[in-house]
């Protein structure tokens, strides 16, 4: 879709929405539940927690939030469709012309305005309300109309473009009959008899972090363990293709990391170089588990590391059977791409 040919208008954000306050100020006080409960963040769309309806707290979706305080994510602005849960650092925008694809491309010139709180300021009733906007217009006015046919379009060439990426990927794997899970014989293995080389990752403070591309693993149980983007090249410890295993922090979270990346005191890498990605991602489930056996009060460090087992399941010979592992995932994300592609073929 071109643009040149638009003509664009600023527009304050008060000329454009009606305003609200959001109105959880315990969050810890809700019920868990099915209603999302949003936050002062921009990531995974502000959802925070899923909590018990209450009608007093609710929101109604279709509205753009604005967030207003909170560290890191203030002069973010996010979409949300569905009813939510609202902290009170969060403001709502509605407009009657307003769906899920306008919206989508509202909140990417909005958060255009991000570097305006870069320096400690909060997003007040003033500041919000005074925002400008620059957007597409027909007539002297916001053409909402064009900016949901662009979202849409882009949602298509994106869409179009996951397609043949995810059937490139069916096409390079063969889904085959095996035996169920329950049916397999399994045997305890200590970690030292699974992989060839254990080690711990090297301590740096945040204070040393220098800003870069280069994954950090961690002890958090999120985003696969990654906690920041580094360029550190001296007195680290790189892996690549092995598990992580949190030390401390989450526990026992273990993932599967086929890139390089620099590895924190408060995880263990764990390889074994005839093992492919499937066959991690089968054991990173089991190694998972160990979470159960610690907290953050008792740590796994090298000794304890070495005594401990995760049951396998094993082939004739009693040996872990990797084949069979590595086929069981095999056949898990045939089974989900082609579920995949069917609903979306619908």
């Amino acid at each position: 879709m071109d643009f040149k040919n638009i003509k664009w208008k600023h527009f304050k954000v008060n000329d454009l929405f009606e305003i609200e306050k959001c109105k959880c100020k315990k969050a810890g006080d809700l019920e868990k539940g099915l209603i999302p409960y949003i936050g002062a963040t921009n990531k995974n769309n502000g959802i925070m927690n899923f909590v018990d309806h209450n009608d007093k707290l609710q929101s109604k979706g279709n509205k753009i939030v604005f967030i207003c305080d909170g560290q890191g994510s203030v002069g973010y602005s996010i979409y949300k469709y569905e009813d939510f849960i609202g902290s009170t650092t969060l403001k709502t925008g509605s407009n009657k012309n307003l769906n899920k694809f306008n919206g989508l491309f509202l909140t990417t010139s909005l958060d255009m305005n991000k570097t305006i709180y870069d320096y400690g300021y909060k997003r007040n009733d003033g500041r919000l309300k005074n925002e400008t906007i620059n957007l597409p217009t027909k007539n002297k006015k916001p053409d909402f109309e064009l900016m949901e046919k662009y979202s849409k379009q882009l949602l298509k060439n994106k869409l179009d473009k996951y397609k043949k990426y995810i059937e490139d990927i069916l096409n390079k794997i063969e889904y085959k009959e095996i035996d169920k899970l329950e049916n397999k014989e399994w045997k305890e293995f200590f970690l030292t008899e699974i992989f060839t080389q254990i080690q711990r990752g090297k301590r740096l403070t945040k204070a040393n972090q220098i800003k870069g591309a280069m994954p950090y693993v961690s002890s958090s149980g999120a985003n696969n363990g990654v906690d920041n983007y580094i360029g550190n090249k001296e007195k680290v410890r790189i892996f690549s293709n092995c598990l992580s295993l949190a030390n401390s922090g989450s526990v026992g979270a273990s993932f599967y990391h086929s890139y390089e990346f620099v590895a924190s005191d408060h995880i263990t890498h764990l390889k074994n170089e005839d093992f492919n990605e499937y066959i991690y991602l089968f054991i990173s489930t089991l190694t998972s588990r160990l979470s159960g056996k610690y907290n953050f009060n008792r740590e796994i460090n090298d000794k304890r590391i070495s005594r401990e087992k995760i049951l396998l399941p094993i082939n004739n010979k009693e040996e872990p059977d990797y084949h069979y592992m590595a086929q069981y995932i095999i056949n898990m994300k045939y089974k989900k791409i082609k579920q995949y592609l069917t609903f979306k073929e619908k």
